[in-house]
């Protein structure tokens, strides 16, 4: 077959491309043969340099050749990709030892000697570690992801080893500097586990990417509650042991699911007819697995609650935690469910006939025809055009700084992709950034502050323990009804989402004036309130940073969200709790902390401390409230019309149907 000279006449070699979805056949038959022939005529087509798209889908007609052994369903599940969303799962469930801190802070705090301002000090590393992923998401550009994860892995097992047995005395008692360089490495390796697990769960599934981050965020905040149960079933109520808990778990777990974690080539579903229900199916699995989530939540809340009111032994805190494990792989019935339905579809696919389906782009993407001639004189003109430039001297070193500071500071519309530097001074970010020190700085401090507040108050370890498992469970809830309210609340009601952020500020003012007057049994409340809005936070700042400025440098630009987090943290759980925390206690044992006993016992500790972290948080709703007012219009608009599907319609041509034209009559029919 030879393409007609009208065919021939467009140039645009990027726009027919070719999916085929090759399924298992027999080497030898009837089917195999008008595969191939079939095959080589759409090939032939492929010269045609139109600007459509082509797709084929083939079947070969025999059921048979998809008969599967138990061996090789075992193989496609464990090969596949919805077990790689689950191996990301159960990484992301083990990854949440930045979370649980105040469980095990009073052992640091006895063993070696700290004073409190030094204890928030290691909280302040924890937190840098956890929240700069730089390294991590070069090194995840350039490898593969198990890399990234084995990384992780080993920098876990360092940090938190050393950790553990420096708290033990297996270790001389080390240097601050050096327990902050332990604590910062084994946080770090949570960037890797993130970036690795979220970054390739979002390239495998490009159409489901918001559902996606939704779901594998909320697991990360349950860690916490996981990792409190797991460890009350190994090895009791030992804070020491937790430590050691957090050193191998993750590791573990990274060891055995991190070679599923991969980047799999993505492919729709093409059906007869040109519709695919690939998007509805994926979707309703991620819902699934939500439901599934939501049940793990409820069943920790549940446990914390009872295991306050009644004591538990150590074979029933085992039964607890073999519930929680048998929760986290119940996700595998999902999987295997959808493993079952992908081959099914495969063996109906095979007694359908082959598809060609030809997509017409839209008139925008045509290529305008260009006369050789035309073609020639364009090209001489750009010749003498490009001869004059080089003739010319080259512009100066100042016009060209002057020229990029100038183009700093002209940034495009609110939406378009902003450059790095055009994002970075932009008083959008700068508002967005000082919001979130002030509302991220008082949640950590309440967080990372919870075994002392606790203490302080007179509360017993175990209830103390409590208290952090709640703010994991909140934090999950956070994180979940953050971004699906969010965006309901954005796509049907045009609630901008920079208003959702002063809401939650506001809420966590609330949890903070909690804290400061110590009303008895309040601190229940106040945790499930930090806890939440911990969580809901983060996904309103970072959908707000690819709103306002775009995609193209979002990997960089979400990163420069989350150093607000450490910088937050620093001036107020270091510098301004812990010293209010040292001065009562100092007061309390004769105006020195010269002594072993360090603990400050009362409402006074931390009241001036959460005082002044309300004060702050007011004033970034406050700051919040002047980007909601800058950003009212954009947010009144459709944001995301630039990204909406045109795609122009489908036509089907079914392979070796005789009543319907063939394939080359009907791309010269259209072009007629």
């Amino acid at each position: 077959m030879h393409a007609t000279p009208s065919e021939e006449m467009r140039l645009n070699s990027a726009s027919i491309y070719f999916y085929i979805y090759i399924m298992p056949m027999q080497k030898h038959g009837t089917h195999s043969n008008k595969r191939q022939k079939l095959k080589k005529k759409l090939t032939a087509l492929s010269s045609l340099k139109g600007c459509h798209t082509m797709k084929l889908a083939f079947g070969n007609g025999s059921a048979g050749a998809m008969l599967t052994t138990p061996h090789q369903f075992a193989r496609q599940v464990v090969l596949g990709r919805w077990f790689m969303v689950f191996s990301s799962l159960l990484i992301l469930s083990a990854s949440g030892a930045t979370f649980i801190f105040g469980m095990y802070s009073k052992a640091l705090k006895s063993s070696l000697g700290y004073d409190q301002r030094t204890l928030n000090t290691l909280a302040f590393f924890k937190d840098l570690g956890y929240n700069v992923g730089i390294l991590a998401g070069l090194l995840n550009e350039v490898t593969t992801p198990w890399v990234g994860l084995s990384v992780g892995a080993a920098l876990n097992l360092f940090g938190y080893l050393m950790v553990y047995l420096a708290v033990s005395g297996r270790t001389a008692r080390p240097p601050v500097w050096l327990m902050c360089v332990y604590i910062c490495a084994g946080a770090n390796s949570q960037s890797f586990t993130n970036t690795c697990a979220l970054v390739t769960c979002v390239k495998n599934f490009p159409e489901s990417r918001g559902v996606v981050l939704g779901l594998l965020k909320s697991f990360t905040g349950l860690s916490g509650a996981i990792f409190a149960q797991l460890y009350l079933a190994i090895y009791g109520d030992d804070a020491k042991s937790l430590i050691l808990l957090v050193a191998w778990l993750p590791v573990a777990v990274s060891v055995l699911f991190g070679h599923a974690v991969r980047i799999m080539p993505y492919r729709s579903s093409i059906r007869h007819g040109g519709k695919s229900s690939a998007a509805a199916t994926t979707n309703r699995a991620f819902y699934r697995f939500l439901y599934i989530s939501i049940a793990l939540a409820g069943f920790l809340l549940v446990m914390i609650v009872v295991q306050q009111r009644f004591s538990f032994s150590h074979a029933a805190y085992a039964v607890s935690g073999a519930a929680v494990l048998l929760l986290l792989f119940l996700p595998l019935a999902v999987i295997v469910n959808q493993e079952y339905r992908i081959l099914k579809d495969l063996q109906e696919s095979l007694h359908e006939p082959p598809t060609v389906i030809v997509e017409e782009p839209s008139a925008a993407l045509q290529m305008v025809e260009v006369e050789p001639e035309q073609q020639r004189a364009t090209i001489e003109t750009e010749e003498s055009v490009a001869s004059q430039h080089q003739l010319q001297p080259s512009s100066s070193s100042s016009s060209s700084i002057g020229s990029c500071v100038k183009h700093m500071f002209t940034p495009p519309p609110r939406g378009d992709d902003y450059t790095i530097l055009q994002a970075l001074v932009s008083v959008d970010m700068l508002l967005l950034f000082m919001a979130t020190i002030c509302g991220a700085g008082g949640t950590l401090t309440a967080i990372d502050n919870m075994g002392q507040i606790g203490q302080s108050l007179g509360y017993p370890s175990k209830t103390i323990n409590t208290f952090v498992s709640l703010i994991s469970i909140w934090n999950y809830a956070g994180r979940v009804v953050s971004g699906f309210a969010s965006e309901i609340l954005l796509s049907r009601y045009g609630f901008p989402r920079t208003l959702a952020v002063t809401a939650v500020l506001l809420l966590s003012c609330a949890g903070h004036l909690l804290i400061a007057f110590g009303v008895p049994g309040s601190l229940y409340l106040a945790s499930v309130l930090v806890g939440f809005c911990f969580g809901a936070l983060w996904p309103l700042v970072y959908a707000v940073i690819s709103e306002v400025f775009g995609l193209k440098y979002y990997s960089t630009l979400y990163n420069f969200g989350t150093v607000a987090s450490p910088i937050g943290a620093y001036l107020l759980n270091v510098r301004v709790s812990g010293y209010f925390y040292d001065v009562e206690a100092a007061k309390q044992h004769g105006g020195s902390l010269a002594g072993v006993d360090k603990t400050c016992m009362g409402v006074e500790c931390f009241r001036n401390s959460f005082l002044i972290v309300t004060g702050v948080t007011v004033l970034g709703m406050v700051v919040s409230l002047v980007l909601v007012w800058r950003t009212k219009k954009f947010y009144k608009g459709d944001i995301y019309a630039r990204f909406r599907d045109t795609a122009a319609s489908a036509k089907v041509i079914p392979a070796g149907d005789s009543s319907s034209v063939t394939a080359e009559e009907q791309l010269r029919k259209e072009r007629e």
